[in-house]
C-alpha cells in the first residue's frame, strides 16, 4: 500500500504473518506549553499506525527548533514525545533536528500488522455502522486559544483529548472484525469521511445530532472562530456533501473544522457493532455511533 491506492500509511508486506507499517508526521506548535506539544504532535504521528490496524515497534523524532530556543524548552518537547511513545509500548530510537526560525516536531514511525487484518479507507461496505472515537473540535479551541479567548477548561478538555491515543480503539476494531478505517485530522471529519467513501466506493451517512464535540467547541464556533484550514477544507470538500438536515453557518464548518490528533472513523460491521462498544465501555474508550455505509457516492448529512 502506497501511493497507488493513498492511505494514511504505507505498508509493506514482509511475510505471510508481518505487514510493516511506515508514516511519518510533525508540525508547529499547537499549544503554549513545550511537553504537552510535543506529547500531542507524538499521539498524532502515532495514530497513523493505528488508523491502520497496527502495533508501533519504533520512532524516531524530527524536530527543527530556533537556536535561541533554551535548551529547556527543547526538552520538554522531546520529553513530551517520548513519554507518549513509551505509552505506546515503543521507544525513541533516535532522530534528526535542524535550526528553523519556528519550531517543529513529529515522529518517523514504524509499526507492524498481520496482513490479512490491515486497517484501510477503503474497507467500508454498504451496511457497516460509522463510529467515531475522539469528540470533534479542536481547530476552533486551538485557534481561540491563539486569539487568547479560550476558556482554560475548554483548553485542558482538548489537550487531554489530543494527547490520547488510539492504540484502545484500534484495539478493539480488530477485535471486532473492522476493515474500514482512517483517523480524523487536518482535512476535517468531512474530508477524512470523503476520502474513506470515494476509496470504498459506498456514501456516508452522517447523523449530525449523533457527532460529539469537545466542550466549548460550539461556542467558538458560533463566533465563527475557525483555523484558516476550515475555510480551505470547506470550499473543497462542501460540494460533495448532500444536507438533509438545515444547518447554521456555524454548524456546517464545524464538520469542517481541522483536527490535530483526532479519533478514527470505523466502519464497524452491524453485528459487531453492540460488541464493538462494550469492549470500549469495558476499556474506558469513548465511541460514538454516529452513522451509517450505505450505496451510492459522497457524504450525506442527516439529522
Amino acid at each position: 500500500m502506497g501511493l497507488g491506492a493513498p492511505d494514511d500509511a504505507a505498508v509493506y508486506r514482509l511475510s505471510d504473518e508481518q505487514a510493516l507499517i511506515q508514516t511519518l508526521d510533525f508540525f508547529t506548535p499547537v499549544v503554549d506549553t513545550p511537553y504537552e506539544y510535543g506529547a500531542i504532535a507524538a499521539a498524532n504521528a502515532l495514530s497513523d499506525v493505528y488508523a491502520m490496524g497496527g502495533e508501533v515497534l519504533f520512532a524516531l523524532n524530527i524536530a527543527a527548533f530556533p537556536p535561541d530556543l533554551p535548551a529547556s524548552i527543547l526538552a520538554e518537547i522531546l520529553r513530551g514525545g517520548a513519554d507518549i511513545v513509551r505509552s505506546a509500548g515503543a521507544a525513541i530510537a533516535g532522530g534528526h533536528t535542524i535550526q528553523d526560525k519556528e519550531p517543529k516536531y513529529g515522529l518517523a514511525v514504524t509499526g507492524l500488522v498481520h496482513p490479512e487484518r490491515i486497517f484501510a479507507k477503503g474497507g467500508a461496505r454498504a451496511g457497516d455502522r460509522l463510529v467515531l472515537t475522539k469528540p470533534l473540535g479542536t481547530g476552533a479551541i486551538t485557534t481561540a486559544v491563539k486569539r487568547e479567548e479560550a476558556a482554560q477548561e475548554h483548553l485542558d478538555a482538548a489537550i487531554a483529548s489530543m494527547m490520547r491515543l488510539n492504540r484502545v480503539a484500534s484495539r478493539a476494531a480488530q477485535a471486532a472484525g473492522v476493515r474500514g478505517a482512517t483517523d480524523i485530522t487536518g482535512f476535517g471529519f468531512i474530508g477524512h469521511a470523503l476520502e474513506m467513501a470515494e476509496a470504498a466506493g459506498v456514501r456516508l451517512r452522517i447523523r449530525f445530532l449523533a457527532l460529539p464535540w469537545l466542550p466549548g467547541a460550539d461556542e467558538y464556533a458560533r463566533r465563527f472562530i475557525f483555523p484558516g484550514g476550515a475555510h480551505n477544507n470547506h470550499a473543497f470538500y462542501n460540494p460533495h456533501v448532500e444536507y438533509r438536515v438545515p444547518l447554521a453557518d456555524w454548524e456546517e464548518m464545524l464538520l469542517h473544522d481541522p483536527q490535530t490528533s483526532g479519533g478514527l472513523l470505523l466502519a464497524v460491521p452491524e453485528a459487531r457493532l453492540d460488541g464493538f462498544l462494550a469492549d470500549c465501555a469495558r476499556a474506558d474508550q469513548p465511541a460514538w455511533a454516529v452513522g451509517e455505509v450505505v450505496e451510492g457516492a459522497g457524504i450525506e448529512v442527516t439529522a
